[in-house]
């Protein structure tokens, strides 16, 4: 699963390494079906069997039983014996959660983010240009990833490690409806990257209620998709 280092990667040394090991097969599985669900390769209502995807991963059908257990506890999937595993789909309520979970954490991060630091401003500027890069090649899992990114790095910004871990268990949720958001109402792309271009900018400004103003428009907008009240 992809998620979001706090700055860039620095550049790799070269180095000789040991051959690196593989990891478990279910673990393979896991990771598999879990970044296919929130890609939504595996589209909500999907039925997953386990010969399917022991075939697709190269495995036997004992380490995806193991996987599947896992993301059914993750509430990703729910299990049908002798069936195979339907891929839950996001519900209203869930959107709804989600979302006010987080415009209570976000609304404050943003307001404790002013005055901005610089190395701050840097990074999200670096994540906005990486939001255009994707938006410009259809790829709307980076992009979703990159979306989500710019958002935690202001929550992790506040300084509350706790507030930053609570976020941090959104994540997925986060991922897979920003995918689904996007494939929905594609002209929303454009429009995320302009409400986060503002935010930035109310950022650099030292405007806190601004940049307070546009994330709880930025956010809600999503809790108003799931009502049909789309704008």
């Amino acid at each position: 699963m992809r998620a979001c280092p706090s700055h860039p990667p620095p550049a790799p040394t070269p180095a000789p390494s040991p051959p690196v090991k593989p990891p478990p097969a279910a673990e393979r599985v896991y990771a598999h079906v879990k970044q296919a669900v929130l890609d939504r390769r595996y589209e909500g209502g999907t039925l997953l069997t386990e010969g399917g995807l022991a075939e697709a991963v190269g495995v036997s059908r004992t380490p995806v039983r193991e996987a599947l257990l896992r993301l059914e506890a993750e509430g990703l999937l729910k299990l049908y014996p002798k069936k195979g595993a339907l891929v839950l789909p996001v519900s209203a309520q869930e959107i709804a959660d989600v979302v006010e979970t987080r415009l209570l954490v976000e609304e404050h991060a943003v307001r404790r983010a002013v005055p901005a630091p610089e190395p701050l401003v840097t990074r999200l500027e670096e994540l906005l240009e990486e939001q255009r890069r994707h938006a410009a090649t259809g790829d709307l899992a980076a992009l979703a990833v990159s979306d989500r990114c710019f958002h935690a790095e202001i929550v992790r910004n506040a300084g509350n490690a706790i507030l930053a871990r609570l976020y941090d268990q959104l994540r997925d949720r986060q991922l897979r409806m920003g995918v689904a958001v996007m494939h929905a109402q594609p002209d929303r792309v454009a429009k995320n990257i302009a409400e986060h271009t503002e935010i930035l900018d109310a950022l650099r400004a030292g405007d806190a209620d601004g940049a307070a103003s546009v994330v709880r428009r930025h956010v809600g907008w999503v809790r108003s998709l799931a009502r049909g009240e789309v704008r």
